[in-house]
């Protein structure tokens, strides 16, 4: 967890460029670097809730009553934490789309002849002043890309708050 921590501080661009720079430009680079960047987040927030769905009374309950420890993890934690990764799950990947496309931009990430969002306004920067759609549609498409997921994960959120309540 501490290692977790360390890479957290890191501004997630800075560390994925840093990454990038270390491993090379290319698909690798791009795909090491999302997952230093997102991984660190969703241990610590899992980890988190899972750790106070554990000291619960429920959870304190099934174990004295010698419920085995598979079944409470199952039966009572990760149902009360499916919540929190579902959030982080749709958090990780808006940053994913962000990191991979500005690793793409700066060209640390897919190279031609891939294809990416940040190497389409990379591509379309050359022509922005004769034709500024090349660089505005891939741009308007990524952020398009990432409010929808965002608003996928609040609406997860929403779905699986267990203390919210709801009418019948």
């Amino acid at each position: 967890m501490r290692i977790g921590d360390v890479l957290y501080a890191f501004p997630a661009i800075v560390l994925a460029i840093l990454v990038a720079s270390v491993v090379g430009p290319g698909r690798t680079a791009a795909l090491v670097s999302i997952v230093l960047v997102t991984v660190p987040l969703m241990t610590r927030m899992v980890g988190a809730a899972a750790r106070l769905v554990c000291v619960r009374d429920y959870v304190t309950a099934a174990r004295i009553s010698g419920v085995s420890a598979p079944r409470i993890m199952v039966r009572h934690v990760l149902t009360n934490v499916s919540g929190t990764v579902a959030v982080q799950t749709t958090y990780a990947l808006s940053v994913a789309i962000l990191v991979e496309g500005g690793l793409s931009f700066l060209g640390y990430g897919v190279q031609l002849p891939g294809s990416s969002l940040g190497l389409l306004i990379q591509e379309g920067t050359v022509y922005m002043v004769k034709a500024p759609w090349a660089l505005l549609a891939p741009s308007v498409i990524l952020v398009l890309a990432i409010v929808a997921i965002n608003v996928i994960g609040d609406s997860l959120r929403d779905r699986f708050e267990p203390r919210k309540a709801r009418s019948l």
